[in-house]
């Protein structure tokens, strides 16, 4: 059997469709209902749909009497706060193309991504650093809450195929892409609601991500609004430690976060969590331990999904079919995925290319002014993400790697996700992750940097790693570290691992 999936006729998208109408329409319903929490310790700030979708659409009528034209481009410089997500679904009402990114980049970071957009706004919040632009126009996002009051802009209805939204993919293997959604990419997201969230319109989700995370935007927000469910975001400032409080006092009943959130939440003891149902996991690999850490914590699966910036997720587990051990999870119902080789789809048990359909919904338009780019992704009807799986028999996946992440010691090929699964209950170790590093001109070997209370002897390190690994997959350096190179968000990367090194 190939490995290969068949939904039949893909999702209709409408001839005219505005992403930010969509999202809001079940709230609309539900007027009174809390739409969105800012938790903190200490308590928490509202926002109920009715408020939501005034600010939206008052934001709308604001940013066009701004000057603003359809299609322009908005960087939003803001924090975690609802202003982003006002501006957001703001700008996307009256059909500009916002572009999120985190408040954390340096002026030089946000000026070299700047000058690429060509924005014709920047929204900022206070302390944000800006681009060196000075002919881009700056709103403060005071003004922006002030345009709440401004009369309800009508949706700006167009093709489906229009440019929506551009996110930045995260760099960590080489320089970030502008990515272009199209106001489709919500339709496709309809797919994952069952597919790996188990979401319905009584939940209380709640996302530890930043707001300008393409996870968070979507898990954290869009998803919940789109069913007429609760967002809750932990307010700037809280920490991995004080989030089990959190899930306490407001009740979430599903939680989301990155792998490395989870394991520092795990850190401590959690308290009795009644409501809570299942918690989800995206932007690095879930190791198999870490899931079975949270499951004995919480007494709930732990539902992991693959995706990227291109295409959200499309591979994961969920409440109705939890993803078995070792897996990522199944295709969602309704995507069309095949693993590739050279010639096509590859049988089942054979590792390739995961691959993406190009019809589907959520896939984005492309890269900005990079046609040479965004055809490079594309092959026979497929859109190649770049990640080396295999499929199981029973069509669950097993990710093997980015294609750049794949080791090459001794010249087998090898996945660092497979070494780090088969380290990860090594005593004295808190957090680990596996690179090649070259100790001599052509002479790359595995290392493994660790964090941890004190250095640990290599021995029994090496011991341990020869009863689970040939000889070729274990490393050969073991180095401790005061902290695993994370993004914001958690996710590891990897690229700046190596630089870690440092010979003895």
């Amino acid at each position: 059997m190939l490995s290969l999936t068949d939904p039949g006729a893909p999702i209709p998208v409408p001839a005219a469709f505005n992403l930010a109408a969509h999202v809001l329409v079940a709230g609309a319903a539900t007027p009174d209902k809390p739409a969105l929490q800012i938790v903190r310790p200490t308590g928490a700030e509202r926002w109920s749909y009715a408020r939501l979708i005034a600010a939206v659409r008052g934001a709308a009528t604001g940013l066009l009497a701004e000057g603003l034209h359809p299609g322009d481009r908005v960087l939003l410089r803001l924090g975690n706060e609802p202003a982003f997500a006002v501006a957001f679904l703001g700008a996307i009402a009256a059909g500009l193309v916002p572009v999120p990114t985190s408040a954390q980049l340096t002026g030089t970071e946000i000026t070299a991504m700047a000058s690429r957009l060509s924005p014709r706004l920047v929204i900022a919040g206070d302390g944000v650093a800006l681009p060196d632009l000075p002919d881009i126009p700056v709103l403060p996002a005071a003004r922006l809450a002030a345009m709440a009051d401004l009369p309800p802009a009508d949706w700006h209805i167009g093709a489906a195929d229009r440019p929506a939204y551009i996110v930045f993919t995260s760099g960590t293997s080489g320089r970030p892409q502008a990515v272009v959604h199209a106001h489709r990419a919500i339709l496709g997201r309809g797919l994952m609601h069952q597919g790996w969230e188990g979401l319905g319109p009584d939940d209380r989700l709640m996302h530890a991500g930043a707001f300008n995370w393409t996870y968070t935007l979507g898990t954290g927000l869009m998803d919940p609004w789109t069913m007429g469910a609760t967002a809750l975001i932990p307010g700037a400032g809280v920490t991995p430690a004080q989030l089990p409080l959190l899930l306490k006092r407001f009740d979430a009943t599903i939680f989301a976060a990155a792998p490395g959130v989870i394991r520092q939440m795990l850190r401590g003891a959690l308290p009795a969590l009644p409501r809570l149902r299942h918690g989800l996991s995206a932007g690095e690999t879930l190791i198999p331990a870490l899931r079975s850490q949270w499951q004995a914590a919480t007494g709930t699966d732990l539902h992991e999904a693959l995706g990227m910036s291109e295409c959200s997720t499309f591979i994961s587990g969920s409440p109705d079919r939890p993803a078995p051990v070792g897996c990522a999870g199944f295709p969602q119902a309704g995507r069309r995925i095949a693993v590739l080789g050279d010639a096509g789809p590859v049988p089942r048990g054979t590792p390739g290319t995961l691959a993406v359909g190009a019809d589907d919904p959520g896939l984005m338009l492309g890269y900005l002014d990079a046609p040479e780019a965004t055809e490079a992704r594309f092959r026979g009807g497929w859109f190649l993400t770049g990640d080396q799986v295999c499929m199981r028999e029973d069509g669950a996946i097993t990710y093997l790697g980015r294609d750049d992440d794949q080791m090459n010691p001794g010249g087998y090929r090898v996945s660092p996700m497979e070494i780090e699964a088969a380290l990860a209950h090594l005593p004295g170790v808190e957090d680990l992750a596996v690179t090649e590093v070259e100790v001599s001109p052509g002479n790359r070997v595995i290392a493994a940097f660790y964090t941890g209370p004190a250095a640990l002897d290599p021995a029994p390190l090496e011991t341990a790693a020869a009863a689970s690994l040939a000889r070729y997959k274990q490393p050969r350096i073991w180095q401790q570290v005061a902290a695993l190179p994370r993004n914001p968000n958690g996710k590891l990367n990897r690229r700046a691992l190596a630089a870690l090194w440092t010979p003895q």
